[in-house]
């Protein structure tokens, strides 16, 4: 799987761009929302009669912008009441040779806070594989962010600007990674940091924040040759319940190891806090539905989605019988086969470059 779709739908409300100099046909936002060229381009003119009905886009062209993302945000201002708006999304920020990020998107929002007295939820990264792969997308730190929207409830995150090699205990000198460590944020329910690799430096500074009304959270960790290099104790507090009180929903999405990861929440005292869990989009094989399968409290929680796993259909449907039969409502779709090179077996997560 790559990320071919733009999103149509954010925090509850349809998406829609407010359109920057220069996009054409070919640039339009991909996704199922059947619009032709131009009914795309002057949507958002019927849109601006009600901002608060839908989710905002600001994007630009990939390659070589005619506009470039400032220029386009000020000019949002102008053209939109954007008082009302509740859901915001950033996509493209610039041409993908220059290896765009977000740390101008975010001092743009600080900047202009007054214009967004009712902004709840912002995306960070909405961008498809056509436009840059998510490795090569750089970053910034999101706690200027939050700190200036109190009130935000939701923020996802694609991308980390950090992909490269660095040993275990390196920490990054450059503006252009994520940074997770939030001092205190008394709105924020949900967070979902989509990566194809996470480095255990963004868990343990996510770890370290207090977010007292956290509900929601989804890590996404990728691969190890795009920088996934957590392991259990970088997230320690998040697993045995001491960070994030609010807690119930975990996802521990994308991961090249989700067996693993399976083990560790089978005796993990957070799991028995949860309501539902996430280990979809990764790499889940026989050990791990063994342990799913064998653990109780496994079997207390109210939804697992595994979708995107490697059962064979004999294991995929055991699985299923068992946690059905504990009134689990499970997902076991989009079963995968392994690839091949020389002679192994290579079991992927969903995203990686």
């Amino acid at each position: 799987m790559t990320i071919n779709q733009n999103l149509t739908e954010f925090a509850g409300l349809p998406v829609v761009d407010f359109p920057a100099e220069g996009l054409d046909e070919y640039s339009l936002p991909r996704g199922d929302s059947g619009l032709t060229h131009e009914e795309h381009r002057d949507r958002w003119i019927e849109a601006a009669k009600d901002p608060a009905a839908w989710a905002w886009r600001l994007r630009v062209e990939s390659y070589e912008p005619e506009e470039e993302f400032g220029p386009c945000f000020l000019r949002f201002l102008e053209a939109v009441d954007t008082t009302p708006i509740t859901a915001l999304v950033v996509g493209m920020t610039g041409s993908v040779e220059d290896e765009p990020g977000y740390l101008e998107a975010r001092d743009l929002l600080i900047r202009h806070r007054d214009a967004f007295p009712n902004l709840r939820s912002i995306f960070l990264g909405d961008v498809t594989f056509e436009e840059s792969e998510v490795s090569w997308l750089n970053h910034t730190d999101v706690a200027p962010l939050l700190a200036a929207y109190p009130e935000l409830d939701t923020l996802v995150t694609r991308g980390t600007g950090d992909s490269r090699y660095r040993a275990p205990d390196e920490e990054p000198t450059e503006d252009t990674v994520l940074r997770l460590h939030v001092p205190r944020h008394e709105g924020l329910r949900r967070l979902i940091v989509e990566s194809g690799g996470l480095r255990g430096r963004m868990c343990r500074e996510l770890c370290s924040s207090d977010l007292p009304r956290l509900e929601h959270l989804e890590l996404w960790l990728g691969l190890e040759d795009y920088g996934y290099d957590a392991v259990p104790e970088d997230l320690a507090p998040l697993l045995s319940g001491e960070a994030f009180p609010g807690l119930r929903h975990l996802g521990l999405r994308n991961a090249q190891d989700t067996d693993d990861w399976v083990r560790v929440l089978a005796s993990a005292p957070i799991l028995a806090r949860l309501e539902t869990l996430d280990l979809s989009l990764g790499t889940l094989r026989e050990e791990g539905a063994r342990i799913l399968m064998e653990t109780p409290a496994f079997h207390a929680l109210r939804r697992i989605d595994l979708h995107h796993h490697y059962l064979s259909e004999e294991a995929r449907d055991r699985l299923r019988e068992a946690l059905t039969a504990s009134g689990v409502e499970v997902d076991l779709s989009e079963e995968r086969e392994p690839s091949h090179f020389s002679g192994e077996d290579l079991y992927y997560p969903a995203v990686g470059e």
